[in-house]
């Protein structure tokens, strides 16, 4: 599992969150989970044009915060272009 460190502001308020990617997800589990001061918070799973869906919010984190989230995330793993 691949970690790393992304942070978050809405409002004036930042949030600091460690995701851990799963390269071997499986159907029904997630490929992102996301902590928040070591605590499991939420998860994602990429479309099949990868782009990133709330999986699962245990932690119940604001929507709109996942959602800038979710764009970092996509960020960080870039797409590459192709003609398929």
């Amino acid at each position: 599992m691949e970690s790393y460190q992304i942070a978050v502001t809405k409002d004036t308020e930042t949030h600091q969150f460690e995701i851990g990617e799963y390269p071997h997800h499986e159907d029904g589990r997630c490929k992102y989970r996301v902590f928040e001061n070591g605590v499991y918070v939420a998860s994602f799973e990429p479309d099949a044009h990868h782009l990133l869906h709330i999986c699962q919010n245990p932690g119940h984190v604001e929507e709109e915060i996942l959602h800038l989230l979710a764009d970092k995330i996509e960020a960080y793993h870039p797409r590459t272009t192709s003609d398929d």
